[in-house]
């Protein structure tokens, strides 16, 4: 019975009446994506920061977590970086565009 719902009409939402579910879809990925880069910087950022503050204050503990921030951020910025261009490769492939343009 749930599956009967027309949702669009329900919630008076253009998901599913002139807006098709793939553009929520397309949405969701390239909002996923700004958030990521944000979080990303922020790590790159604090982690700079603690190795900085680490060397100042001759803080071998400050310093070795400032590393782990700086290599964590860096190992993320390389899954959102492969995770972008597989996208991009699909889109071309199945001539679809989830990222570049979604739609709107």
């Amino acid at each position: 019975m749930l599956a009967q719902i027309d949702i669009g009409k329900e919630f008076n939402s253009p998901f599913g009446q002139t807006v098709g579910i793939g553009n929520l879809v397309s949405i969701v990925i390239t909002s996923s994506f700004v958030i990521s880069g944000i979080i990303l910087l922020f790590f790159f950022v604090i982690g700079g920061i603690s190795l900085i503050s680490g060397a100042g204050n001759d803080n071998p503990e400050s310093v070795e977590k400032g590393k782990k921030a700086v290599t964590s951020a860096l190992i993320g910025f390389i899954i959102i970086f492969v995770a972008y261009w597989l996208i991009r490769i699909i889109e071309v492939i199945s001539g679809n565009n989830f990222v570049t343009s979604p739609g709107f």
